[in-house]
């Protein structure tokens, strides 16, 4: 079966190594795309861009919507999809807990499958299983975030939802020295839950990431490095074919790597 995608925020970055992706791929029809500005009425092979969700559904049914947009738009275009019964596959962060909660309740009612996923990457994905199986037992840990300097939210998903991974299973840990004292505010960068989230902006960046934990006289380093943004495209076939089997939301592809 084909499976007919559309996607939204087709001129950013992301979006348009994704539409490549999506027309590339024999699996896939790419049949709408969603713009916040048209410029065009098509793309390419007589894709029509629309500037309403609502537009889009209804004129080409895809079953699939990928949104590489932005976290003001992005809670709005996952519930419409999902009322319009159509399978979000979302790549943009900025989720509160209410959101995410809302959207799982109507996915629940609707019984169709919602990945969210913080990070495409594959790479990505498995540091952060590998960091949360080494926290067990090297609990002390700190995380280096590094995008480009164009990222609008800081931390980055990928940190924020490394350090929920870590805390299912790290014993709880105070860090640092109990008088530490911040001469800077911020120079120990956020706190969650004990551990520690510094985030770097840097023009020349993409998305890279370290896990540092350390124990007594050693230190572990997990890293990963996205050279460009075909990285997660890997990640966004994977999820566009695996929400048509799933009735759930599922929030981060370690969900569905095993």
């Amino acid at each position: 079966m084909v499976i007919k995608v559309a996607i939204a925020g087709p001129r950013g970055k992301m979006g348009r190594e994704a539409v490549s992706t999506v027309i590339k791929n024999a699996e896939f029809l790419l049949v709408g795309l969603l713009d916040s500005k048209k410029q065009e009425e098509t793309l390419g092979d007589n894709i029509p861009i629309f500037t309403s969700l609502t537009e889009l559904i209804e004129e080409t049914a895809p079953d699939v919507l990928v949104d590489l947009t932005v976290p003001s738009a992005v809670y709005d275009h996952t519930i419409t999809a999902l009322e319009y019964g159509v399978r979000p596959v979302v790549g943009t962060t900025g989720f509160s807990d209410a959101q995410l909660d809302s959207i799982r309740n109507l996915v629940e009612e609707k019984q169709i499958g919602c990945i969210i996923a913080p990070n495409f990457s594959i790479g990505a994905v498995l540091m952060m299983k590998f960091a949360q199986t080494a926290a067990k037992y090297l609990p002390n840990v700190e995380i280096i975030e590094m995008h480009h300097d164009e990222k609008i939210d800081a931390p980055s998903g990928t940190a924020i939802k490394t350090a929920q991974m870590i805390q299912n299973t790290r014993k709880e840990a105070t860090q640092g020295h109990p008088q530490e004292e911040e001469i800077l505010p911020g120079a120990r960068g956020a706190n969650f839950e004990g551990m520690r989230i510094h985030s770097v902006r840097l023009p020349g960046l993409i998305a890279h990431q370290q896990v540092l934990l350390g124990g007594d006289g050693q230190l572990l380093t997990l890293r990963h490095d996205s050279f460009n943004r075909g990285s997660f495209m890997s990640g966004v076939v994977l999820s566009i074919k695996e929400v048509m089997c799933q009735n759930k939301l599922i929030y981060g592809l370690e969900e569905i790597i095993l």
